[in-house]
């Protein structure tokens, strides 16, 4: 059975963001609670995320586990 001790955790940390890439683990995007994108990381930069085709700054939005 797999555990699942990182669901909805915050990455917080550029290692997070970049063991998240390289996994390929789906992350969740949010804007003041409010999901606004969700997938695995294409794309890192030290202001912004790019999920899918959009880009997400880094100091606007909460990335989570969405797995």
């Amino acid at each position: 059975m797999k555990k699942y001790w990182r669901f909805m955790r915050t990455l917080t940390a550029d290692v997070h963001f970049y063991t998240a890439q390289l996994d390929c683990v789906p992350i969740a995007v949010f804007i003041d609670n409010e999901l606004v994108g969700a997938g695995p990381i294409k794309e890192l930069t030290p202001d912004s995320v790019k999920i899918g085709t959009e880009r997400f700054m880094r100091k606007n939005c909460t990335f989570k586990y969405a797995e």
